[in-house]
């Protein structure tokens, strides 16, 4: 008798890109934080999705079921076909038009 092949589970390949290093690069099972809506979780198939997160963990949970936590000033999160790129290290400047400087 056959054995039916056995799936791979579907993974995420995330990236934590800060502006002079990558500082984590690995495949993992979901992303976790909290974004100005409240609590979410990025698991692999999801929907196109960008945040920032503001002084909230950000938990990777890689694929031996460890978990990994993060905390930045700011980042951004895009997740895009089952790939999480994480910037941080921002640097936001607002500058006011119309002041003559």
């Amino acid at each position: 008798m056959t054995q039916p092949p056995t799936k791979t589970p579907e993974v995420l390949q995330v990236r934590i890109v800060a502006p002079k290093k990558i500082l984590f690069s690995e495949a993992a099972l979901a992303v976790s934080s909290t974004n100005s809506a409240g609590k979410f979780d990025i698991l692999p198939e999801h929907a196109n999705f960008v945040t920032l997160v503001e002084l909230a963990p950000i938990i990777i949970t890689k694929v031996n079921e460890e978990t990994v936590k993060f905390q930045f000033p700011l980042a951004i999160i895009y997740a895009r076909n089952n790939k999480v790129n994480i910037y941080t290290d921002i640097q936001l400047s607002i500058t006011e038009e119309g002041k003559g400087n």
